[in-house]
């Protein structure tokens, strides 16, 4: 009988670590995934998962910015319409990234921070699949209405020709929060990068 007891299954915190602890790799790779894209380790697009993920800094200044509307798509053929974002240069200040996913153990929230300190977070050729955008915004040389098929970016992104559009020089986002399917960037410089499992909902707003 004793033997039976010692060979029953772990449960409870045990069981959680465990679960973290193989869970830990994949959440890395999927930290590291954007900074690999410029490096061609991985196609520049993919089709999105469906689960919306939540972005917040406290500022984003960016250079070359272009907006247009279009669709993402699951591997499962379900469409989504998003507003295109697209910054040729970009830094960010107190960056938050997070995302809910449902796991054996319930609802876990993976949390990512950065640039909190005196360096931002630098991003190269960002691409933003983009459904939801709150905060103070300023931009330079603003063109609002401009065919989307004729759209100037350093990544050379545009929409479809004939579509809605909108281009400027130079743009300044303050109390930024977003929510987004997608992120595609050439280089992704992640400053004092600090990630965090927890159980529950912990969203950066």
């Amino acid at each position: 009988m004793s033997d039976e007891k010692t060979a029953a299954p772990v449960s409870g915190r045990t069981g959680w670590r465990r679960f973290v602890l193989a869970l830990l790799p994949a959440a890395l790779a999927a930290v590291l995934l954007v900074g690999m894209t410029g490096q061609g380790g991985i196609a520049a697009s993919f089709a999105v998962s469906g689960h919306r993920f939540k972005v917040s800094a406290d500022s984003l200044q960016g250079k070359g910015f272009a907006q247009y509307g279009d669709v993402a798509a699951t591997t499962d053929g379900e469409r989504h319409p998003v507003a295109m974002s697209v910054i040729d240069d970009a830094t960010l200040t107190n960056l938050c990234q997070s995302v809910v996913m449902d796991t054996p153990v319930g609802e876990v929230t993976l949390v990512v921070r950065a640039g909190q300190g005196a360096q931002p977070v630098k991003v190269r050729s960002l691409v933003i699949d983009l459904t939801q955008l709150t905060g103070d915004a300023e931009f330079t040389n603003m063109q609002i209405g401009r065919d989307a098929g004729t759209l100037e970016n350093s990544t050379g992104e545009t929409g479809r020709s004939g579509g809605f559009g909108q281009q400027a020089d130079t743009v300044r986002i303050t109390r930024l929060e977003q929510t987004a399917y997608a992120v595609n960037a050439g280089t992704f410089t992640l400053t004092g990068l600090k990630m965090s499992l927890r159980r529950g909902k912990h969203e950066c707003f």
